[in-house]
């Protein structure tokens, strides 16, 4: 026996089956021609064509939002080699045994690693989200959280002279022996002197370019190594400014660059603290004065693993530096930029850039 109530409960029921066969048939009828829509949409009451809509939109939401979670990095705060060090990460935040390839930024200086994060999403979306795409700051090229110092232990940071260019590449070192599993594929990804430091870490030895002698490096050797002492007051003073203020500045020192990346405006604000500025003059100064020749060996031991991507205006590395190594190695992957990008690509074609980036590589990483 069935009660009114229960009869009621299974027309509802046989109600919603005949209308969803409907709109089942209505939806096939969009794509099929001879359908005839106008009658069977006659039948469909407006709540119901409401409720498909909004699981429609529903679902398209949760699709968005499962993609904006994908771009969203997160930011670990660790100590290596007893210095504070910023890991900038998209996709996996800790890596297993099975997973195969890691892309690694060795940013150049300042090792920043918020100036890359335009750059790094773009790699990591382009591949399909399948490979993490990670950047590690310098030693001491960021501002701790207020839970941690810049250094663990001053004495032992001196000693090591973590943040000086050799501690630096240690640096690096310590953190792939860390945080890498040694069966991981790694993707390194090297601007200005992070490509030294990627030659440096698969050879501890020679320089890779012969900075002092370029014409930037030239105006700028004097100051990183005796006059760095005389521009660290401006920072300090810079430094005591309200965040409103330095960011007012720093977007006004940008205001000449038509298509700036917005995201670059923080990081540089951040690097206004005294402390990160101060140890990115000294890793400077150090750069001038060590790394003066080209590391042929390292290059050459290694030169199916390398692509040089060199700018066309680069005064930190002239166009010459191209053509010398381009006749020294005629086999290597040698490439002259032919966009116009600035040195800093950063600022206004981190996207353009690891587009390219991702059509050298992709190939080699279906294999």
């Amino acid at each position: 026996m069935v009660s009114s109530s229960g009869k009621k409960k299974q027309n509802k029921k046989k109600n919603r089956r005949s209308t969803l066969g409907k709109l089942t048939n209505w939806h096939r009828g969009v794509f099929q021609a001879g359908s005839t829509r106008a009658a069977v949409t006659e039948e469909i009451t407006g709540r119901d064509v409401i409720i498909i809509f909004l699981l429609i939109l529903k679902a398209f939401k949760m699709d968005q939002t499962v993609s904006e979670r994908r771009d969203e990095p997160q930011t670990d705060f660790i100590y290596c080699c007893g210095a504070v060090t910023e890991v900038l990460k998209f996709g996996s935040c800790q890596l297993h045994s099975g997973q195969k390839v890691l892309f690694l930024i060795i940013p150049g200086n300042p090792g920043v690693v918020g100036f890359y994060r335009t750059f790094m999403q773009t790699i990591h979306s382009m591949f399909g989200y399948q490979h993490p795409v990670w950047a590690v700051s310098h030693a001491g090229h960021c501002a701790p959280p207020d839970s941690m110092d810049m250094v663990e232990d001053s004495s032992s940071a001196a000693e090591m002279d973590v943040f000086g260019l050799n501690g630096q590449i240690e640096h690096k070192l310590e953190f792939l022996s860390k945080y890498v599993p040694k069966e991981t594929s790694l993707v390194l990804v090297g601007h200005s002197i992070g490509c030294y430091i990627i030659l440096k870490m698969m050879k501890r030895d020679p320089e890779l370019k012969r900075m002092a002698q370029t014409p930037q490096g030239k105006v700028m050797t004097p100051v990183l190594c005796q006059m760095r002492y005389v521009a660290y007051l401006p920072v300090f003073l810079l430094s005591l400014l309200p965040e409103g203020l330095k960011t007012s500045l720093v977007k006004l020192i940008f205001s000449g660059i038509k298509s700036l990346d917005q995201t670059v405006v923080q990081p540089t604000v951040g690097l206004l603290s005294g402390d990160c500025a101060a140890n990115a003059m000294y890793m400077g100064g150090q750069e001038m004065r060590k790394v003066l020749e080209r590391d042929n060996i390292t290059i050459r031991n290694n030169l199916e693993k390398l692509i040089f991507y060199y700018g066309a205006t680069d005064h930190w590395c002239p166009v010459q530096y191209y053509h010398n190594i381009k006749q020294d190695f005629p086999r290597g992957d040698f490439r002259l930029c032919e966009n116009g990008f600035r040195h800093a690509f950063v600022l206004d074609m981190g996207r353009e850039v690891a587009r390219m980036v991702v059509g050298w590589i992709r190939a080699d990483l279906r294999t």
